[in-house]
């Protein structure tokens, strides 16, 4: 008979077996358990051989002696089958249990380890009971602040838990509970957990957020020594170096969407053949690929096989699964970041939950570095602006003496006047420098999405005249004008006025004049019918305040040929004045085809 696992099993044996095979004696001779009377074996056995016990729950307890043949328990002893059955099933229940599981004494050595926790720690082969804990999980660290949960259980009779690192790199949750309702408990009972790949992914996702954060990190000296350009080859640096090294992507391409046009324009390719990363793709779900889909559903595309993907349109020939995510920044897309791989399913959906959290990060830096650029040149055009507000009022006021001075020498003096010209041409040359410089200060990332620069092409170099006695709305008009390309002169009066248009010359002719109706000399009316000596039809606008026009300034002048809606009110706004401005172009043959040309020739 050998030593029994299983008090069931060994009675069994006993009962079934060969009663008459004499019992061993002398030496290795084997024995016994009986629980009950002596008299209840099946057979006479030597008193010496039989170890009694009172009570089948002592049974196990008995077992480890290597001596011991077989159990026999009396029928009236014997615990019930369902009992039995429980106990073996409950064996086998902790020995394949998915977590570790272990029984420890006072001193954190192991009296029993399931199948789980010896795999974990290599001891298959040898036997880990007499080994305290941490020599048999390979001396661990505890991280953080935890305390040691097997001293903390023993000491305070609860639960408790901690975190333990090994050498090799994985990560433990440990925890233990004493046994039974001893006070001080003698015994705990402990469970480990592998958390390995647990802590890796929040190790890697506080790693993206840092990521995330440094991407547009720049210092206040880092920003005002770098131009435009660099700072988006910093960003980009950033991106690629964080892609590739830290979530470990070789395959890389980003482009951002064009809201005007929906094109989705390459910023960063990694790794992606250049006939790839120089194909036209928009924000399109048909005939774009996965990256136009992406970008005009606004959500995130996993390809497990891009041969069985009808949307998939390799970026590399040896391609068989890509991700894609859009750039998303309040609810606008802004591009797309794409990665791919030569190997089927290789991305997961820890993958997809990483890269849209860098994505996110993307679009912030993006949009800082929008932000960025948008208030470099927001600064320049103001500085700008500041410039040419202090020298448009003094220039055109040159301007007006120097016409007025040369009506004086024509036709008696040539030289003066073709001096005086030279000083006119001058002056207006200085303020068209200034104008130039604010716009070359002002580049188009700084034009925000959806709206495009040349949305008011129409008035871009176009020549007005303003005319009004107040200084203020002389101001506002270089302010306002100009923002849109215009180029702005002014003049107090009629006096002025008339000798400025007389002697502009085919090339600086006056695209649109812009005169109050009340003027110091006469009405707006009257110089409108002196102009129209000197170019006919006049592009005139009349301004009135309020609408108060006690002279019929603005009646007599539609009789005699004023544009319907050539009328401002004072004080008017942004939008009516270039509204009216645009309308007056139009009428006179003014076409965004001509701005066009303009700035092609």
């Amino acid at each position: 008979m050998t030593q029994s696992t299983s008090s069931f099993d060994a009675v069994n044996e006993i009962s079934q077996g060969d009663q008459s095979r004499p019992a061993e004696t002398g030496a290795g001779k084997k024995r016994l358990i009986c629980v009950g009377e002596l008299s209840s074996l099946p057979r006479d056995y030597v008193e010496d051989d039989v170890l009694l016990l009172d009570s089948s729950a002592t049974v196990l307890d008995q077992l480890s002696d290597q001596s011991i043949e077989g159990v026999w328990i009396a029928r009236d002893l014997l615990p019930e089958l369902g009992e039995l059955r429980g106990l073996c099933q409950s064996g086998l229940m902790l020995r394949d249990f998915p977590e570790g599981a272990a029984l420890l004494d006072q001193k954190n050595r192991v009296l029993w380890a399931n199948r789980r926790l010896r795999r974990w720690f290599d001891k298959v082969e040898s036997d880990p009971v007499g080994d305290t804990i941490y020599e048999m999980m390979g001396n661990p660290e505890i991280l953080g602040s935890d305390l040691c949960p097997f001293h903390t259980a023993f000491t305070t009779g609860e639960e408790s838990s901690g975190t333990f690192q090994t050498e090799s790199g994985h990560y433990y949750q440990v925890r233990a509970a004493p046994v039974g309702d001893q006070s001080p408990p003698t015994q705990l009972v402990i469970t480990v957990g592998d958390i390995t790949e647990e802590i890796l992914q929040q190790q890697k996702l506080a790693a993206i957020h840092r990521a995330g954060r440094e991407l547009a990190d720049l210092r206040p000296s880092e920003i005002f020594q770098m131009g435009v350009d660099e700072r988006i080859e910093l960003l980009k640096d950033n991106i690629r170096h964080y892609l590739q090294d830290l979530l470990n992507f070789d395959v890389i391409e980003i482009r951002l969407l064009e809201q005007a046009t929906g094109y989705l324009l390459p910023l960063l390719s990694v790794g992606i053949d250049q006939e790839a990363a120089d194909r036209q793709l928009y924000a399109h779900p048909h005939g774009n690929g996965i990256t136009g889909y992406a970008a005009s559903s606004g959500t995130s595309y996993l390809c497990y096989d891009v041969i069985n993907d009808p949307l998939f349109i390799p970026g590399v020939a040896n391609s068989r699964s890509s991700l894609t995510v859009p750039l998303i920044l309040n609810d606008q897309v802004l591009g797309t970041i794409n990665v791919e791989s030569p190997q089927i399913a290789a991305f997961t959906e820890s993958d997809l939950q990483f890269l849209e959290i860098f994505a996110r990060d993307i679009s912030y830096a993006l949009n800082t570095l929008e932000l960025l650029v948008a208030q470099k040149a927001d600064t320049a055009q103001q500085s700008c602006n500041a410039i040419h507000s202090a020298v448009a009022m003094p220039v055109d006021e040159i301007l007006n003496d120097a016409v007025n001075v040369m009506e004086d020498y024509i036709g008696h003096s040539p030289e003066m006047v073709d001096r005086i010209r030279r000083i006119l041409k001058n002056a207006r040359d200085i303020k068209q420098t200034i104008q130039q410089i604010g716009q070359r200060m002002t580049p188009l990332e700084a034009v925000p999405p959806g709206i495009s620069p040349n949305e008011h092409a129409l008035l871009r170099d176009k020549r007005i005249l303003v005319v009004d006695e107040d200084a203020t709305v002389r101001e506002d008009a270089h302010r306002l004008l100009e923002r849109y390309g215009c180029i702005v002169e002014t003049a107090r009066g009629a006096v002025q006025a008339v000798p400025m248009v007389r002697d502009a010359g085919d090339e600086n002719k006056y695209d649109v004049i812009i005169s109050d109706i009340k003027l110091p000399e006469y009405s707006g009316f009257q110089l409108m019918m002196r102009l129209k000596e000197l170019i006919d039809p006049v592009p005139m606008i009349l301004m009135t305040g309020f609408g108060y026009d006690p002279g019929h300034s603005i009646v007599n002048a539609l009789q005699n040929g004023l544009h319907p809606k050539a009328r401002l009110y004072k004080p008017f706004r942004l939008d009516q004045l270039i509204d009216v401005v645009k309308t007056v172009l139009e009428a006179y043959g003014a076409t965004p085809e001509d701005a066009d040309d303009s700035e092609s020739n």
